[in-house]
């Protein structure tokens, strides 16, 4: 409902209700500004692109925080919200003022000093944020559509695979009770916080299997919690027995503590993100082995899986990957191509006739003699 009304000073009201029934009105000079005004009103109703011209008034990070206290995450995931609000430029502006360029500027800041991945992380909670602002008309378009993400590095560039004597060397070098937590990520493909989230009850020495039910998240003894894995990831891990045999001399030498039985930690308490990474760089520096992550054991294990001729499903249930095609997009460069099985089928045929013809002429020299 709309009306345009002349008032006694010679200016002239138009007025409108929204779809809850709250009014709006302005003043106009002129009877054709406030007709025009009217108009965009309902041509905005009408195309679903009407916002309260109030509600964009709220700064982005009272928005954020407003969406973000509904949102149903993972801790890690709050973590990475909290960190992509704090280091949105564009945080104490109103909503409805923050254009493209404000979006573009701040990806280009971030991008000068962290990595593609993670511009990425925090430009899709922004986004997201925006998309939710929209859907809910606070505004009437997401400013970050359209803008420009740095590239990420093609992965088979990026990621870093331990060759097997490097990761031989830094169990050499390694304390007695933190070799095992290396065997873990390097012979189960566990992640940092799921080796360090293990207990002895998860560990099956008789069927040769270790359940991933937790993880330990947070980068400080102080921030550290235990929460489930990440989504999909809760699995069992069948190994080998050898690494079973690791884990059952560490449970007898080192021992395991706590009213839960950790596996492994230090000062009487389970590993964080820090704790953990900093032993292993004390161990990489040892060993010589170079800028090796901790997770880069997990690579290490799927690279072992795939050079055996595991399939996608098997490597993606081992290590907890929620669908097969996360196992494709990260480790698909790992798999032998279709020229690499066109020459191993082509050598094996070839050997096939050769030892055919080999096995033919010694037959006929035999029968000559």
């Amino acid at each position: 409902m709309a009306s345009i009304q002349k008032r006694p000073d010679g200016r002239w009201r138009a007025r409108y209700r929204d779809g809850v029934g709250k009014e709006h009105a302005r003043h106009f000079a002129r009877k054709i500004d406030a007709q025009q005004w009217i108009n965009e009103v309902t041509a905005s109703v009408v195309t679903g692109r009407y916002v309260d011209p109030k509600a964009g008034k709220i700064t982005f990070a009272q928005w954020f925080e407003q969406w973000a206290a509904v949102q149903v995450w993972a801790t890690g995931t709050k973590l990475k919200a909290e960190q992509a609000l704090a280091a949105a430029t564009f945080k104490e502006f109103q909503i409805r003022a923050i254009l493209p360029s404000h979006i573009q500027a701040w990806v280009k800041g971030l991008s000068a000093r962290l990595a593609p991945a993670t511009v990425k992380v925090y430009y899709n909670l922004v986004s997201s944020a925006f998309r939710a602002a929209v859907t809910d008309k606070v505004i009437a378009e997401n400013p970050c559509a359209g803008a420009k993400l740095p590239r990420e590095r093609r992965r088979e560039a990026a990621m870093t695979v331990p060759a097997p004597e490097q990761v031989k060397s830094a169990l050499q070098v390694a304390p007695e009770w933190f070799a095992p937590y290396i065997a873990v990520c390097a012979f189960a493909g566990l992640r940092l916080g799921e080796a360090a989230g293990l207990q002895l009850a998860d560990v099956d020495f008789l069927r040769r299997t270790i359940n991933v039910s937790r993880q330990i998240q947070g980068n400080t003894k102080a921030a550290a919690e235990v929460v489930p894995p990440k989504h999909g990831s809760e699995r069992v891990v069948y190994v080998a027995e050898e690494l079973v045999q690791i884990l059952a001399r560490h449970v007898e030498t080192v021992g395991v503590f706590g009213k839960e039985q950790w596996l492994f930690g230090t000062g009487g308490t389970y590993f964080n993100r820090n704790s953990a990474a900093d032993r292993w760089r004390q161990v990489r520096e040892a060993a010589d082995i170079g800028e090796f992550t901790l997770h880069d054991l997990r690579h290490f294990f799927v690279s072992g899986l795939i050079a055996d001729g595991c399939d996608v499903v098997t490597v993606q249930r081992a290590v907890g990957h929620a669908t097969p095609s996360i196992t494709l997009n990260t480790y698909s460069h790992l798999w032998p191509t279709a020229e690499d099985k066109t020459r191993t089928a082509g050598s094996r045929l070839i050997a096939t006739v050769l030892a055919d013809s080999a096995d033919s002429v010694r037959t006929k020299e035999a029968t000559s003699l």
